[in-house]
């Protein structure tokens, strides 16, 4: 593996251990046998995050809808986390993009309203 390959995983994998991220193996995705630097639930957080980065730009989410998307991903982890039925990493993926969709969409939201508070005070 390339030095800057190497040095880009480990940053990943250090923001990980700091936000949270388990990184257990058993939750992770793995490409050509390598573990992924974050549990499959932060990787599908962070592709969320940026598609909504990215859209926020051009289409604004309803906040009722960001929030149910939020929503799910906390259900699906609150049903693991009580017991009632193990996700799977592809569940977890999957609600972790809307958790981090809806969570970032209600932050641009947000960035918004403050940008416009700011341009009227102007």
């Amino acid at each position: 593996m390339s030095g800057l390959r190497q040095t880009i995983l480990e940053l990943i994998r250090s923001i990980g251990n700091h936000s949270g991220c388990h990184q257990m193996a058993e939750r992770s995705f793995f490409y050509r046998g390598r573990q992924f630097p974050v549990c499959a639930r932060c990787t599908g957080v962070s592709v969320g995050q940026a598609a909504a980065l990215i859209m926020g730009f051009f289409v604004r989410i309803p906040t009722s809808i960001a929030a149910v998307m939020l929503m799910v991903m906390g259900i699906d982890w609150s049903i693991q986390e009580m017991g009632i039925k193990e996700s799977t990493n592809h569940r977890r993926f999957v609600t972790g993009v809307l958790g981090g969709f809806g969570l970032f969409s209600i932050y641009m939201t947000i960035a918004k309203a403050i940008k416009n508070i700011f341009k009227q005070s102007i």
